[in-house]
């Protein structure tokens, strides 16, 4: 409908009929088109084309509206939610593919779980065999997620959603990380536990997904931690200057990150220095006591080692005066013919003494073959016992036995 005034000016108006759209321009939309050199067929043609997309739009459609950043825990399951719908015009077959998205653009992709053909192959992906399955038993009612179960730090990667029945084809990408939790820490003290003197409270926590924070607190007396205290939360460590009675307790440490922490306790005694002059005074009187014993052994060492060095001098001593011993044999012999001498010293007479007196006799070096033959007993030798006729240079020599009569045995 057509509306003039004083200066002609069309209202707008749109009319439909059937499959045929008419458009009706209004001033202000004509000096638009005139502005761009445009005439009244190009904006209608423009029309169409936005209807037509607008009708497109509503072909088939990935409608989840969940993160597609997602962080879990190793051990834990996750689920990638992945919903659609679909249009009258989606006609074709209905596909689902999970794929992992490589790192390097120049590697493929690795098909993780399919749906084909009203059925499910969950086998694709050796590392996540019998981990992976569709969160639905029949995922062509509009739902393509996915769930991971057990995850493991190796899951962590690109995972894209596609659907696709023809002519419509959709897809969603959602980046997942597995994080491991921190292990249970180990708390330990450093340094003397005396007052006054420095200390450092360490707790380390050896696997977990960095980055790590490690937090101190005290759970006994008034639960504050010393004012002289010193925190690093990221090397876990706690130093404590100046340390006093009164610091004295149990500390926490908890490692956390992102998807878990751990915590363990370390118990803190601080002690008054003892004696050190006792100590030094102690040391001292036992150094002493040593040294005066080690002077003693020395002092016996030497005493006897001279004594019997002088021994061996005296035992030694060679006498200018003293013959030497005679062989066994020449011994032997001389004490013979003494024996046969003296036998026939009973038989002498006068007319025979003459034979005796031949210097047969200056062959025996005792002094007591010497003296003229007497009827006396002869006093026994003295005894003297071995040990000593050896220090002497004694030699010992084997003599014959011999009868009262003087000839051998």
């Amino acid at each position: 409908m057509l509306r003039e005034t004083g200066e002609r000016r069309v209202s707008v108006k749109h009319y439909k009929s059937g499959e045929k759209v008419v458009f009706i321009p209004t001033p202000v939309t004509k000096l638009w088109l005139k502005s761009r050199a445009m005439d009244f067929s190009t904006s209608c043609l423009c029309f169409i084309n936005v209807i037509l997309l607008a009708g497109s739009a509503c072909g088939l459609q990935i409608t989840s509206t969940s993160p597609t950043s997602i962080e879990k825990a190793s051990g834990e399951t996750v689920k990638l939610d992945c919903q659609f719908t679909l249009s009258a015009e989606d006609s074709g077959p209905l596909d689902i593919e999970w794929s992992l998205q490589p790192s390097d653009n120049q590697k493929e992709e690795k098909v993780v779980i399919v749906y084909s053909g009203d059925r499910a192959f969950e086998h694709y992906y050796e590392p996540l065999k019998g981990r992976v399955h569709f969160n639905s038993p029949d995922p062509k009612n509009g739902d393509a997620s996915m769930n991971i179960m057990g995850l493991k730090a190796t899951d962590t990667g690109t995972y894209q959603c596609k659907v696709k029945k023809v002519p419509g084809i959709s897809s969603r990408k959602f980046l997942l990380t597995v994080m491991v939790r921190p292990s249970k820490p180990r708390c330990y003290a450093e340094g003397q536990t005396h007052a006054g003197k420095d200390m450092v409270l360490r707790c380390s926590s050896v696997e977990g997904t960095q980055p790590l924070q490690y937090i101190w607190e005290r759970t006994t007396g008034n639960k504050l931690l010393p004012p002289l205290a010193v925190l690093d939360p990221v090397g876990g460590t706690m130093s404590l200057r100046n340390a006093t009675e009164a610091a004295s307790g149990t500390y926490k440490c908890i490692a956390k990150n992102r998807v878990g922490t751990g915590e363990c306790l370390v118990e803190v005694n601080i002690t008054q220095p003892p004696n050190n002059a006792g100590v030094i005074a102690a040391v001292v009187i036992c150094i002493l006591l040593f040294l005066i014993l080690l002077a003693l052994l020395l002092f016996c060492f030497c005493r006897a080692r001279n004594k019997k060095k002088y021994e061996k001098e005296i035992a030694y001593e060679i006498r200018e005066d003293v013959p030497p011993p005679k062989s066994r044999v020449s011994t032997a012999r001389s004490f013979t013919s003494v024996g046969s001498q003296r036998s026939s010293l009973g038989s002498m007479s006068p007319s025979n003494l003459h034979e005796y007196t031949k210097p047969q006799y200056d062959k025996i070096p005792s002094e007591e073959y010497e003296k003229p033959p007497s009827h006396a007993p002869i006093p026994p030798p003295s005894r003297m016992a071995g040990p000593n006729l050896s220090r002497m240079g004694a030699i010992a020599v084997m003599v014959p036995a011999q009868n009262r009569d003087g000839s051998i045995v």
